[in-house]
This record gives structure tokens, sequence and C-alpha cells, in this order.
């Protein structure tokens, strides 16, 4: 067993000479991978030599614009035991945002996939994946044993980057120590032991798979990694591996629970929890996955990059039980205070936790506006009960004013999905010229339903204030999915505009 140096690619150093399964890598689904713990802490080893070999210091960034595979993990992984600082880029992102992020972290070199080459600069280096040869990742690896840089402090761990939904996507730096505090929680406070297997879809640049990931690794568990997020594959990998946990974000349970066919064909039973986050889950898909899934335990996560990322756990202090729509209490040594709000029990998050980031790269003043005595402004509102259970109302930036009245688009598509016919529901604010805003729903219905746009409308008007009911529905196949497999609100808001300014009421 190698030693523990508290360095976050070591997370699973008490696990590094198991024979039991790591990873099930479906990169290519028709060729599975299975490696193990002891040969994925070998390759681990063989990056972190291999950029030592290549000439990168300590706090060298390192780029990763991938697809979920194995390799992404030993970059990830064998860039911090080498004290270099990987930073994870959307393989979405047009190449122009691709090329910003590798400028502005100053990456030495970019490892990726062949086809997402022509996304970077053609000064940048990249080494790619699968290839032999000067920039092949098979020649660039050196194997061998590897002992692990030992992180102070504050040296920074990784630098993911956020979406850039508010301007240009901006670098958070998390270091070592509150990222193994944050795992280590983790584990604790979900239960998670080397007896479970999950999934994960959701693509590793993103704060859920690489906090899953770590987790489940940390507690000497199975992984299955899918390249993206496909339902049927999703599915499929429940019956074929036994998973026992499954996450992702609402769009995909969304997704998963159309295919009723695949799911009463798939035996679902070791599946025991379920999670999700990074957007609000409603009532009624709760009530769903429920049904299809029984005996699991559906659990809601809170969490921002910038704040550890999780704050919450599914535990009470004082062990009462969880209720369904909570997003979790207080982790321990994690401050919490609400502020701005109606009352005291609701109001914009501020947290103060080991786990929060040092700053903005090179932002100084964004990292002003957002930190303060170390306290962190999460931009979330959440509301608290009487037993300090936490609930999610909204983004501050996601809520509009329809003449004079605060909507939490939210709170709408809760009550849009109560009707039976309506498989999915989402609310953005259109532009009016007399309200300033309203909202305009686009609709997912279930098969064979005969549902109206007025219908939806009566539906609105009978449960819930008439400011609140949508002015304009639009019924859709899909909806458009971002990078994250997040509802692509970009897209809808732009649509709901052109809407208004044809109807001439923007």
């Amino acid at each position: 067993m190698r030693p523990d140096t508290g360095n976050l690619g070591d997370v699973f150093a008490a696990y590094s000479d198991s024979e039991e399964i790591a990873i099930v890598d479906l990169w290519n689904p028709a060729q599975p991978r299975e490696i193990s713990h002891r040969q994925l802490n070998d390759a681990v080893d063989a990056l972190a030599r291999g950029l030592v070999k290549a000439g990168l210091k300590t706090g060298d960034r390192v780029g990763i614009l991938s697809l979920n595979r194995v390799e992404f993990l030993e970059v990830l992984f064998g860039a911090m035991r080498a004290g270099c600082v990987p930073v994870m880029i959307n393989t979405k992102l047009p190449a122009d945002q691709v090329q910003f992020i590798a400028k502005d972290a100053g990456v030495k070199m970019v490892f990726c996939e062949s086809d997402l080459r022509p996304l970077c600069d053609d000064q940048t280096r990249c080494v790619l994946f699968g290839e032999s040869g000067e920039d092949g990742y098979l020649d660039f690896v050196d194997p061998g044993p590897f002992e692990s840089f030992v992180p102070g402090p504050e040296d920074i761990a990784e630098q993911p980057y956020t979406s850039g939904s508010t301007g240009r996507p901006k670098g958070v730096l998390l270091h070592h120590v509150g990222q193994r505090w944050m795992i280590g929680q983790l584990i604790d406070s979900r239960d998670i032991t080397s007896d479970d297997c999950g999934v994960i879809a959701a693509p590793l640049y993103h704060k859920n798979a690489l906090l899953a990931i770590k987790s489940a690794l940390g507690a000497g568990g199975r992984v299955v990694l899918l390249a993206k997020f496909d339902v049927g594959d999703y599915i499929r990998c429940i019956g074929d591996y036994g998973l026992t946990m499954l996450t992702g974000v609402p769009t995909m349970y969304a997704l998963l629970l159309q295919q009723e066919e695949l799911l009463k064909q798939t035996d679902l039973s070791s599946v025991r929890a379920l999670s999700m986050g990074s957007a609000p889950a409603s009532e009624v898909l709760l009530d769903n996955l429920q049904v299809v899934f029984p005996q699991a335990r559906i659990n809601l996560n809170y969490g921002i990059t910038e704040g550890g990322p999780v704050l919450l756990s599914w535990k009470h202090a004082d062990g009462l039980e969880k209720p369904r729509a909570t997003v979790g209490y207080p982790l321990p040594d994690c401050d919490i205070r609400l502020v701005d709000g109606p009352h005291e029990n609701e109001g914009v998050l501020h947290t103060r936790n080991p786990g929060v980031m040092i700053g903005y790269h090179n932002l100084p003043e964004e990292t002003s506006k957002s930190l303060n005595d170390g306290w962190l402004d999460t931009g979330d509102i959440l509301r608290r009960d009487d037993d300090g259970w936490f609930y999610f109302v909204g983004r501050v930036d996601d809520m509009f004013v329809t003449g004079g009245e605060n909507i939490y688009p939210g709170d709408v598509e809760t009550m849009l999905e109560r009707h039976e016919d309506v498989m999915q529901a989402v609310v953005v604010p259109a532009p009016n010229a007399l309200k300033a805003h309203v909202p305009h729903a686009f609709i997912v219905l279930r098969s064979d339903s005969s549902l109206t746009e007025d219908d939806v409308k009566q539906h609105a008007l009978a449960n819930a204030p008439a400011y609140a009911h949508p002015r304009r529905v639009y019924f859709v196949e899909e909806l458009p999915l971002a990078g994250t497999n997040k509802i692509d609100l970009k897209v809808l808001k732009q649509r709901a505009a052109e809407v208004a300014e044809a109807d001439g009421t923007a």
C-alpha cells in the first residue's frame, strides 16, 4: 500500500494494492476494459513520471480535454501526484473558449482525444490518448513507482472552470487539504463502501462526476465509466453490473423514466441510492423515480464548485429522518448563514468551510466580490426548516420579476409537472414591455397526450398565482442539453425572446 501524503492524487492510496476492480471503462462499449485499483495506481504513477520527465514543475497547469475514459483519470490523479494542477476543459465548448481557458490557465500541455485536437491552438502541445510517437500518450507515460508531492496547506490541487454563463469562464482554485476533507466527509455522510458499484455518465470535467469518482475510489468501490450519457447504455449498466448507486442531474433521470419498456426488461433491484444535483428536481420527478426504484433512497445534492463543492450531508447531527425534498444538513466544520432574505430562515447562502476555494485564478476583483473573510457568497437562495434541514429555492440570477412579483422558475415547473400529461417542464423569462418579464414554458408531454397550450394555462391558473402562469407554451420532443447534461437555458431563453419580439410583446 502506498503512503497517503494528503495529496488529492492519493485519495485511493489505501486500496493501491487491491486487485479488486476499480474502473469498468466503457469508452468503447464493444470493448469494456476492467482496471483494478493496483493497475490504476500504477498507471497514475506512470503519468506522473511522464510529466516530470517532460520537465513540468510543481504548480504547472495540465489541461484535460476528453470524454470520460480511464486515461482522463490517470492524468487527473497523476498530475496532482506530480504537484501539477489539472485543468478540466468542457469538450462541448467552441474552439475560442477552449483556447481562452488554456491561455488563461497557462497550461503547459493538453491531454486530449485526437478528434478534439482541432479545438486547441496550433501552438499548444497536445498529447493524444491512444496514440504512439512524440505526441502520443502511449509513449508519454513512464512506468515505475513515483513518490507523490506532499502539499502544504494552500497548495492548489485542481483548477476547474465555471460554465461562463454570466461572462467568461473563471478558474476556481481548489486546494489539496480542502478537497481531501471534502472527500472524507462525502464517504462518511453517504455511507459509501467498497461493496458499492456506481455509474458515471456525467462529464468528468464537472463537479458532480469529479466528486463521485473520488469518493467511490476513496472508499475502495467500483465505478462503471460511460464516455458520455446515453440513456439506453445507462439503464443497461444497472442490470449488467449490479449498480448500487446512481448519480446524475434531474434531466438525465427524466430521460431515464421515458424508457419505460427498457426499464421493465432490466433488473433494477440492486440500486440502493439515487443522488442528483446541479439543478432543482420536482416532486413529480421524485415520485416517479420512487415508483421505478421502490427500494432506493433518493438524495438531492446541493453544491457549488467554489464552495467545496458540497456543504450539506444526508445525515442530521441528531439522527433525525431526512425529508425527501431536502438538500441536506450542514457537514461538520461547515458554517452557513442566510442573508438578505425575508426572515432568518431564508436567504442567500454564505458558507465558510475547509473546502472553500482559495479564489479565482488571476481575478482578484472577482474573488473579493465572492469571498469575504473566508465566507463565500454562493448566489443561491435556500430555506431552513425548524430541524435545520435546508431546501433549495433558486439562484439569485434565475429569479425574475413579473409586474412586481418575484418568480422562481423551479416553483412554476413543479406545479406544471403535477399535471398527469406533463413529463418535464422548463420555465424561462421572456421580455415583456408591460411587466418586464413573463413566464414561457417548454414542455415534454407523455406519449399519446393530447394536451393543448390552453390546457396547460388553465392548469397553471388553477394551481398557482395568476402572475405565474406561462403566457406561451412550447411543446417539444426533447429539451436541449448543455455540456453538463443540464438544460441549456441560454437556448430556451433566446427562443422565448425571439417569439416575444415577433408577437410584439417584448
